[in-house]
Parts: structure tokens; sequence; C-alpha cells
């Protein structure tokens, strides 16, 4: 979860830094990806016995994933 949580925030810095329009979409689409796993593991956190799970955290990932999402479609061509 740490690496897949890590890699949004590391994708979106790259994406601002980007070399043409394509190419922010494409990182943006990779850190969407990456926050859909780190959903996943947090789902998994959520529903295991004698894990931590704070529900904040889900409900930010799932606002990372919308705001990625709507960023992925306002940009394609």
């Amino acid at each position: 979860m740490f690496r897949s949580g890590t890699s949004v925030g590391a994708n979106v810095k790259e994406a601002q830094g980007a070399e043409s329009k394509d190419d922010f979409r494409h990182k943006c689409k990779v850190a969407y990806k990456e926050a859909e796993e780190t959903e996943y593991w947090l789902m998994i956190c959520k529903h295991a016995k004698n894990y931590p799970f704070e529900q904040s955290m889900l409900d930010d990932i799932q606002a990372i994933i919308k705001i990625l999402g709507k960023i992925i479609s306002s940009t394609k061509k």
C-alpha cells in the first residue's frame, strides 16, 4: 500500500512537468491506476481482522480517484 500510495503523488508531480498534453494525460492515467490499487489495499485493511484502518484514508483516496478521473476526461481530444 505504501508503494502504490506514494506512487500517486510521484506520477502527478511528473505529470506537472509533462512534455505534451498526451504525456500529461498518460501520467495522470498511471496515477489513477495507482490510486485504484491503493483503494484496493485499503479495502483489504478495512475487512481484515486486527488490522489498523482509518476511514478517512479510504475517503481521501476515493476523492483523489474522482479528481484524477475528471482531469483525465477533461484532457481528452
